[in-house]
This record gives C-alpha cells, structure tokens and sequence, in this order.
C-alpha cells in the first residue's frame, strides 16, 4: 500500500502545534483540546483535528489531548527523538549566530563540523568547535558521514557547494544562501530560508489597509 502524502502545509503547521504544546507542559497542564488550542494558534478546531488525523488519532471525545502524549507524538513524527548529524558551511556572522545560539540538539540534529574559506577564520572557535577549511571537507564528511548542511554562504557559490556536498553524502540543505538550489528534490530535502520575504510580508502586513 502507497505511504499517504502529507501536504506540505500540514507538515509546516506541526512545530507549532508542537511549540504551544510544549508550552503547556512547561506549565503544568496536562490537558487540552482542539478549542483551546484554535484559539491560541489562529486556527480552527477542525483544521487542527485535521491535521493530526494524518498521523493517528491522538485524541478522545469529551476529553481532548492529553498534553505530554501528543508532545511525544509529535516529537517522534517530527523526528526530534533522532540525533541527525549536521554541518555549517559558511562561519561568518549568520553562520556564527547560527553556531553559537541554536540548540541543535532539541531539534532532531547535533552538530559535528563548522568550515570556510577564510584563513582568518578558520581555527576560530564557534559552538564549541574548531572552524576548520573547506579543503577538509571531504575526508571529513567521507569519516563522520554527516546527512545535513547548514549553508550560509553568497549565492553566488552555493550551487557548487551544494553539488559537492550531495557528491559527499548530505542529504538536506538548511538553506540561508538566498539560492533556489537545483537538486534532486526526489532524494534530496531543501528547506530555503529567507529572512528578506519574511521581513517584506511583514511590511505588506503593516500596509496593506493604508
């Protein structure tokens, strides 16, 4: 029998069904329910139920979710009880944020290597770890197999990196390169992250009704 597909809206949705869930353990309720949360998240209770009916059913009629069983569902859906192996291409300023104020390891990943090209910054030490060069990469990726690179470098090169890092194994692009790779989206997983839409969205939000 074919796997269901999940649309992809539907998958974007769940980290903050899981954040407000988390949320909610945080404070000691061990309940809740589709209402509460639609309320919370801008959503509608059927919508939410939806969305979860995907993956099971986690909920009981005339009770609702109970808060820590579905945080683990969704943890586990989400692949965060999974340690995933992750590397940043690109140590300069977005890159060091990225090193130095993530927590990789709530998120499904560890990170295990940090590279660039710059001679000034290699031998740096971000995230707790030894930025090393570019010329390492693939002995380094051919002994630790890491499945995921963080890109934060000029579009410009991020094509040629991206290539070469599929050739060494990567699997997924977090992508901060402002650069619509060309890959293989049957085999390879790219999540483009960029900051300008998100900021010009806003703009257009605090407008629209002027």
């Amino acid at each position: 029998m074919e796997k269901e597909v999940i649309s992809d809206s539907v998958i974007r949705r769940l980290p903050r069904y899981y954040r407000y869930l988390s949320e909610l353990e945080y404070r000691g309720i061990e309940r809740t329910s589709s209402a509460v949360l639609s309320e919370k998240l801008g959503l509608t209770a059927s919508q939410i139920r939806q969305d979860l009916n995907c993956f099971g059913g986690f909920g009981h009629q005339g009770y609702g979710y109970n808060v820590a069983g579905l945080k683990k569902q969704l943890a586990k859906i989400l692949g965060l009880d999974k340690c995933n192996p992750l590397i940043i291409v690109g140590a300069g300023h977005l890159g060091g944020a990225i090193a130095e104020g993530i927590s990789f390891s709530s998120y499904g990943f560890y990170l295990v290597g940090i590279f660039d090209i710059s001679p000034e910054i290699c031998g740096t030490v971000l995230g707790g770890l030894t930025v090393q060069s570019m010329s390492g990469l693939p002995e380094f990726c051919n002994t630790i197999k890491p499945k995921t690179a963080v890109l934060c470098i000029p579009k410009e090169s991020a094509q040629a990196v991206a290539e070469q890092l599929v050739d060494l194994g990567i699997c997924g692009f977090w992508n901060f390169s402002h650069c619509d790779l060309d890959v293989d989206r049957s085999v390879i997983q790219v999540e483009n992250v960029h900051l300008g839409d998100s900021l010009m969205t806003l703009s257009y939000k605090l407008h629209k009704d002027e």
